[in-house]
């Protein structure tokens, strides 16, 4: 059946190299060994066979390769491992994949001032399940694109059998009036950290302090939240939640020297009170554990062709 399918035995190739701990072409080649075709039923291609393999890849082959993925996804929760009709948590964010060469197709320079690319990604706050990837230039603005990217998660969510309320939580590079009403039109909750503008620094300053709730934090009386009504974006017609933190400047810091606190603050449309919810909130620093894995632990942080369908379609197997 794989002699006769060799773009089914290119993509398991590739898999099973990601799994046995390879993050480039050539570490496939470990698999070739006799025990090992043994072990996984199958010829190994040559790494020269699959970076060929890879390079084919068309652009619209590799939305191909993440409608499997989403059937994949789809036929585990099936399995019991979704979320049924249970509320479903997704942080989404985006992270630079570095590259060091200068002939990588697309690789450029963003915010950050390090070359490589910057995909968008989606996964299920509690377990990591990956929802999405979007792989994209280097140089793309964190919010370029997001808007569909957030349509094609919550199709991905849904899809996969997510009956349940859905929350979306983000940094502030997705704060735009896209995000937001895409979210709204998927009947999506969102949260989403706020830029902070002077306009959000005047709201900010006029909060009075009784009305600053005091939370746990490892300096005494460190941090607190509160809350006001906040008009998120111009032409908006309604007030929203936008919930406060601020802590204070670690004792010795530079910033100690200059301001009393540290805000940082987010609009939401959910329900609940505002202690939970800036707390929940904050857990959305959990997926800088599953950006870790996937650079660490299973290829994302060696990006292995000069073609950039080619990676795109190595970031989406990993």
């Amino acid at each position: 059946m794989l002699a006769e399918k060799p773009w089914l035995s290119s993509h398991l190739s590739c898999i099973a190299s990601i799994l046995a701990g390879g993050d480039c072409i050539d570490d496939t080649a470990i698999l070739r060994s006799p025990n090992a075709q043994v072990i996984l039923g199958q010829i190994m291609p040559a790494p020269s066979t699959l970076g060929v393999f890879l390079r084919s890849f068309e652009t619209s082959d590799i939305a191909d390769v993440e409608r499997v993925a989403a059937l994949l996804l789809k036929r585990a929760w099936l399995a019991g491992a979704g979320p049924g009709d249970e509320p479903l948590t997704i942080d989404v964010d985006s992270t630079i994949c570095q590259v060091y060469g200068n002939k990588k197709e697309g690789a450029g320079f963003g915010y950050t001032k390090v070359r490589g690319y910057h995909p968008h990604l989606a996964a299920v706050g509690k377990t990591g399940d990956i929802l999405g990837i979007v792989t994209r230039e280097g140089n793309a603005n964190t919010a370029r694109g997001a808007g569909e990217f957030v349509t094609q998660v919550i199709d991905n969510a849904r899809a996969a059998g997510a009956t349940g309320e859905i929350t979306m939580r983000f940094d502030s590079g997705f704060f735009s009036r896209a995000v937001r009403d895409t979210a709204s039109q998927g009947n999506v909750r969102i949260c989403i950290t706020t830029r902070m503008s002077k306009r959000l620094k005047q709201v900010i300053a006029a909060i009075p302090e009784e009305t600053w709730t005091s939370i746990p934090y490892w300096l005494e009386g460190g941090a607190d939240v509160a809350e006001v009504k906040y008009r998120a974006f111009a032409r908006d017609r309604q007030d929203v939640r936008l919930i406060v933190g601020r802590t204070k400047p670690t004792p010795g810091s530079q910033l100690a020297l200059f301001s009393d606190y540290d805000y940082h603050a987010f609009i939401t449309d959910r329900q609940g009170e505002t202690l939970f919810l800036e707390a929940d909130h904050r857990a959305h620093a959990q997926i800088e554990l599953v950006i870790k894995d996937l650079k660490g632990g299973s290829g994302w942080n060696h990006v292995p062709s000069r073609c950039m369908n080619a990676n795109a379609v190595w970031l989406a197997l990993v």
